[in-house]
């Protein structure tokens, strides 16, 4: 799915959606974001040598993890929220001219509690590696 498509799953808008698309592959969720250099997480991290943020990094794999909950409808009528991050590795930088590939799966649900490992890669080569979880919380409630 591209980026109208997804703005149709996930309430999140520029500059923070940030991933350009995604598709649902064999129960996981496969999206890519390119990196251009003008987005606004690497104009001073680091001047002279930028480097995408390791949270930005954890943001674009919760982003491709919710268009894998919003299959089949499980997340109408919710807002999904981070709820945890757990044995986050990053393992290689991710720079300006990268195409980052998102690899999502849930491997548990319990109510409204959604459990996922993902992993970044570029080129083949994995730059973070996750286990998150989230609510999806009805929309209206805090």
């Amino acid at each position: 799915m591209n980026r109208e498509e997804i703005e149709t799953i996930l309430p999140h808008r520029p500059p923070m959606l940030l991933i350009d698309d995604c598709e649902l592959v064999d129960g996981r969720a496969v999206g890519h974001v390119r990196v251009t250099g003008e987005e606004f997480f690497v104009q001073g991290h680091f001047p002279g040598n930028p480097v995408v943020p390791g949270v930005i990094l954890c943001e674009m794999l919760a982003q491709s993890c919710c268009v894998l909950l919003a299959q089949g409808g499980a997340s109408k009528g919710t807002t999904p929220y981070y709820t945890s991050l757990d044995k986050v590795r990053f393992k290689h930088p991710v720079r300006p001219g990268d195409t980052v590939e998102l690899d999502c799966s849930v491997v548990r649900s319990h109510g409204m509690f959604h459990f996922a490992h993902g992993e970044a890669r570029v080129g083949g080569v994995v730059c973070c590696v996750a286990d998150m979880s989230f609510a999806l919380v009805p929309e209206g409630k805090k």
